[in-house]
């Protein structure tokens, strides 16, 4: 039997259905029964009528056509829905991929460069052109746009976070748009957010969002995806290991996750306590029907007890600098108790952090079940010579 979910509050009128196997769960089938959610059919209407600021993703699949060039055709009707979601009052961020696609074409590139320097120059090249596309296509709707280009790093450092996040919320106070996209032109490794997925479930944390619709190529999540009974997935209550088990990656020549990084995005977002709809780019119909509650791509359920700011910080906007693994004791004290990380819990680090450092708690099998801020470097705790000190203190610490 699969992991189940139980909701309660306002959604303990679920139904119980049975599984292939005769067992009842509530709120939720297994994934080879398509892990649907059992709501009534109203449920999407009552998660997403309070629904007021949204961010959209788009993926360089729906933006560009089969010479990578940007598709006007398409990114227009994507943009009279945005501009729609506006004029009925709600604010919106844009994500978009499409910078190295639309360069790649301008430059002559039938694949994606594997060369740092050719990606970065068709990065250069294509964003300005998207924008341009962008200011174009918002103006016929009166509405002006804003270009905001991020890294991991503006995200991870804290004061430059926090400003991230005013400059986004003053936009929208002022009626702008924000178009907001990875710096690829000047990003390397070590300071990469890596996708647009990823920095999509960022942006709706960091704002926060009430709402994260990523547009891509396919209708939503798919069991059986490619073969006759391939179907979409409705309503997601939990991800889990079966769940990411039919999330693949992507052979598109320009796009970089594929659905596997949508999941990503979603334990992110869900987290954060705010639900994420992946649907289709192509239907011109999408973003009215997901805010009007329709049956419309794959919906996933925000989690209960939403982190805080801080705590979301922690949780998502960093690159760990190391581990710490602890024993089964630690690991209930600072799961079930609330109990803040001791040194008689530790059984070894792994990397070398320092004090201040943001790294990752594991089980002794190496599953890592919190984050926290260190308040000791790798070496110190190593050395075993630290008393009943606390090591990560609980309002530094997350559980994932």
């Amino acid at each position: 039997m699969g992991n189940s979910v139980t909701f309660s509050g306002r959604f303990a009128s679920c139904k119980t259905h049975e599984t292939n196997g005769g067992d009842s769960i509530t709120a939720q089938t297994r994934l080879d029964t398509l892990l649907i959610v059992c709501y009534q059919p109203d449920v999407r209407s009552e998660l997403l009528k309070n629904v007021s600021r949204i961010v959209v993703k788009l993926g360089t699949g729906v933006l560009t056509d089969s010479r990578k060039q940007i598709e006007p055709a398409q990114l227009e009707q994507i943009v009279a829905q945005v501009a729609a979601l506006r004029k009925a009052g709600k604010e919106v961020v844009v994500v978009t991929s499409g910078a190295v696609g639309a360069g790649m074409g301008a430059l002559g590139f039938d694949t994606r460069p594997a060369d740092l320097a050719e990606k970065q120059a068709c990065a250069a090249v294509g964003q300005s052109r998207l924008m341009s596309t962008y200011e174009k296509l918002f103006a016929k709707h009166d509405l002006v746009v804003a270009q905001v280009l991020l890294t991991h790093d503006d995200l991870e450092h804290h004061e430059r976070h926090l400003n991230a996040r005013n400059t986004l919320v003053t936009l929208l106070g002022h009626g702008v748009v924000p178009i907001i996209n990875e710096n690829d032109a000047v990003s390397f490794t070590e300071i990469k957010v890596g996708d647009n997925d990823t920095l999509s479930a960022l942006v709706a944390s960091l704002l926060p969002a009430d709402l994260l619709v990523i547009l891509t190529t396919v209708d939503g999540v798919i069991k059986n995806f490619g073969q006759a009974t391939a179907k979409v997935i409705s309503t997601i209550g939990q991800i889990d290991a079966d769940l990411e088990k039919i999330a693949g990656g992507t052979t598109s020549e320009t796009a970089v996750g594929g659905m596997a990084t949508k999941i990503q995005a979603a334990k992110i977002v869900v987290r954060s306590g705010i639900p994420l709809v992946i649907a289709s780019g192509r239907k011109q119909d999408a973003l009215s029907n997901i805010l009007a509650g329709a049956d419309e791509g794959t919906l996933f359920i925000a989690q209960e007890g939403k982190l805080r700011g801080r705590k979301r910080w922690i949780a998502f906007f960093h690159h760990p600098k190391g581990a710490v693994f602890v024993d089964d004791g630690a690991k209930t004290a600072l799961r079930e108790a609330g109990k803040s990380l001791l040194p008689p819990g530790v059984s070894r680090c792994e990397g070398d952090f320092d004090a201040g450092d943001v790294i990752r708690i594991c089980d002794l099998n190496g599953t890592e079940f919190a984050r926290g801020i260190a308040k000791f470097g790798s070496k110190e705790i190593e050395s075993r010579t630290l008393a009943r000190v606390e090591l990560v203190h609980r309002d530094d610490l997350v559980i994932l």
